[in-house]
């Protein structure tokens, strides 16, 4: 648990992606299908000599937002992405960019994937320079996300592998090596988003685990996992369950922090009892909503996490990212979420 040493107790943090600028990419696009499995280059507004300057530009902009909201954990908003998985899964070697799969996404509905024709292979860093330049951008302690190998192989075509299984444990691999690759560049967290644990539960009994734990093999560097019921903006429709399917399983992985989405599905705080050894990224912002949690509010949450984890392990976070929502009411929320942390904070004596 020293692992956090020289930040605050109940320290702060967003989940991943934060509002990109409508100047930079076509929001609206964005909103209007399901998130990118392949790459969606047409929905940048910034001709492609300069997008590369207008994406640090969109990331200088982020981590001032969550400077100035009071983030003790600051990320890159994942302002060069069209999606949290998109752009690594289609950076690895075996994946056939000209001619993409299908598979179903979580809803149900058919959705273009990376379709795997040879081994998955890592031809060299893809996120480094963005992390690199986040760390030297940020004041204090920066976190930045990858796609997880489960999510990985539940969102692609394998055309290659015998099974998903041998799939997953080849990503895992590539994984492994970027997450040593962001490390070397000076981030102090790196997070895997696997939010296809929940959606697959019986799948991911059989080798999520299992892969995870390659991914993570050797990595001295903070590790966090985030697993939730989807974005807010692609569910807001049906009811999401107060309990995970596929959650305890993670108390004997390799990583150190588990990221649960809490507020949208008034999840029973309960569940936390269920990973003992592990810091909780846990979620108090409630992305279905546009309308600005109070401080109060956010504190009970925080308080109601209380009742079952110990304040040394609480990390206070949204539910999910906030790519979805206007940068206005991103902003409103994070800084809502900070007071309300220092709230508790004051209240334990910290």
């Amino acid at each position: 648990m020293d692992k956090l040493a020289g930040l605050p107790l109940l320290p702060t943090t967003i989940v991943g992606s934060y509002p990109q600028p409508d100047w930079l990419i076509d929001r609206e696009g964005l909103k209007s299908r399901l998130p990118p499995r392949v790459r969606a280059r047409e929905l940048w507004r910034i001709p492609e000599p300069w997008l590369a300057d207008a994406q640090e530009a969109a990331t200088l902009m982020a981590i001032s937002d969550q400077e100035l909201a009071g983030i003790d954990i600051v990320g890159d908003g994942e302002m060069r992405r069209e999606s949290y998985s998109n752009r690594l899964a289609n950076a690895l070697e075996g994946i056939d960019i000209d001619i993409p799969g299908v598979a179903m996404d979580r809803t149900g509905a058919p959705n273009p994937v990376p379709r795997v024709a040879g081994p998955i292979r890592r031809r060299g860093p893809i996120e480094a320079q963005d992390a690199a330049f986040l760390k030297q951008r940020s004041k204090g302690w920066v976190k930045i996300t990858l796609p997880g190998p489960f999510t990985m192989t539940q969102q692609a075509q394998n055309d290659h592998y015998a099974d998903d299984e041998a799939l997953a444990m080849d990503y895992a691999v590539a994984v492994n090596e970027e997450i040593k690759d962001l490390f070397a560049a000076g981030v102090d967290i790196v997070q895997l988003d696997e939010p296809y644990l929940q959606a697959r539960a019986e799948k991911a009994r059989h080798y999520a685990v299992k892969a995870i734990d390659r991914a993570l093999e050797g990595v001295t560097g903070l590790t966090a996992l985030h697993i939730c019921f989807g974005y807010a903006h692609v569910h807001h429709g049906a009811a999401k369950p107060s309990d995970y399917d596929f959650l305890t399983e993670l108390e004997n992985s390799r990583a150190d922090i588990i990221s649960i989405e809490a507020a949208q599905p008034r999840l029973d705080p309960a569940v936390l009892k269920g990973l003992p050894n592990k810091r909780i990224m846990y979620g108090v912002i409630d992305l279905n909503d546009p309308t600005v949690e109070t401080p109060e509010l956010v504190a009970d949450r925080i308080r109601e996490a209380l009742q079952y984890a110990r304040p040394e392990q609480i990390i206070v976070a949204p539910d999910c990212g906030m790519k979805y929502h206007s940068r206005e009411v991103a902003f409103a929320k994070l800084k809502a979420m900070a007071d309300g942390a220092a709230i508790v904070r004051k209240e334990l004596g910290a």
